[in-house]
């Protein structure tokens, strides 16, 4: 018989996704130390790699022993690694077509398996080449339920502010850019050039804080995240993985992987990204975008932006 405080190990990949959150938001009595935790929210952005690689393999990839992948599947209430990988072989049956295709592409596309592309052509491709699996991996991590609730807020906030920094401020200011294209009151936190806490302080539990950082993470982004929530303000992460510090404020997170050869972050998926959004934010307004659109490019006209 099952004791009463036996854990009842997750039997799906978005369980195990789920209970990430969870722990990095204190909202679980299950407890895995900082190492575990981070390895925990690594497999669960892989789970094609993690059902058809060895522990060995696996250890490898994630810089950990075998001996740690094994305690954290019987820490998760698991038999054992065979029986946490099966949760991960099951996932692959139920999206067996996109891994397929996934796979063949690897196998036939030469320039993404060099480690040193030899030609200049060779160095782009593969770099797009590593941005198409990214964006592969985010899709196959998106909730409707967290799309739609994230459009609605966006379309609706009274205020919406981004905020990012460093690499990522690039990405804060082109989603405000085209936010502002189909509404009202949109700017960066810092935008006038007066500080994030003055940003802040202009804000309240009617508008939205959009925040966005990946590893590794920008301290004080986490840090403003965090201190919005706790004023009331309705905060949406744009990030990483689940273990990052955006997760525990906010109320819709989404987790774009930038894994490439790229000298720096890979921002390609989160451009896709964040143009998807946009896309369902204008759906969400209707009229008042496309009102919003003429009357910007009315002003356009007049003022003779464009050439020709």
């Amino acid at each position: 018989m099952m004791s009463k405080n036996q854990l009842i190990a997750p039997r799906t990949v978005e369980q195990l996704r789920a209970l990430v959150i969870d722990i990095n938001c204190g909202s679980t009595d299950v407890s895995l130390g900082g190492k575990a935790h981070a390895v925990l929210a690594k497999l669960v952005e892989k789970p094609d790699e993690v059902a058809v690689s060895s522990i060995t393999e696996l250890s490898e990839v994630f810089g950990v022993n075998p001996s740690t992948l094994t305690r954290l599947a019987t820490r998760l209430g698991y038999a054992g690694f065979g029986d946490f990988q099966s949760v991960f072989r099951e996932n692959v049956t139920k999206t067996s077509r996109r891994f397929y295709t996934k796979q063949a592409h690897r196998l036939i596309d030469k320039d993404s398996q060099a480690d040193h592309p030899t030609t200049e052509l060779g160095v782009v491709v593969k770099l797009a080449q590593e941005s198409i699996r990214n964006v592969d991996n985010f899709l196959s991590q998106l909730n409707s339920d967290d799309l739609a609730g994230a459009a609605q807020i966006l379309a609706h906030a009274r205020r919406v502010r981004v905020h990012g920094l460093r690499q990522i401020h690039s990405l804060a200011s082109y989603l405000t850019y085209g936010l502002g294209m189909i509404r009202a009151d949109v700017s960066l936190l810092d935008g006038p050039g007066l500080g994030t806490a003055e940003g802040l302080a202009q804000l309240d539990k009617n508008d939205v804080l959009v925040v966005a950082t990946v590893a590794p993470y920008t301290r004080s982004v986490a840090e403003v995240a965090r201190i919005a929530h706790q004023a009331g303000v309705t905060v949406i992460a744009i990030t990483d993985n689940r273990a990052s510090p955006l997760v525990p404020p906010a109320k819709h997170a989404f987790f774009i992987p930038h894994e490439s050869s790229f000298i720096s972050n890979s921002m390609g998926a989160y451009v896709v990204f964040c143009e998807g959004m946009l896309n369902l934010v204008a759906r969400e307004l209707g009229d008042k975008a496309l009102q919003a659109l003429e009357r910007r490019e009315g002003f356009i006209s007049q003022l003779n932006i464009e050439v020709g």
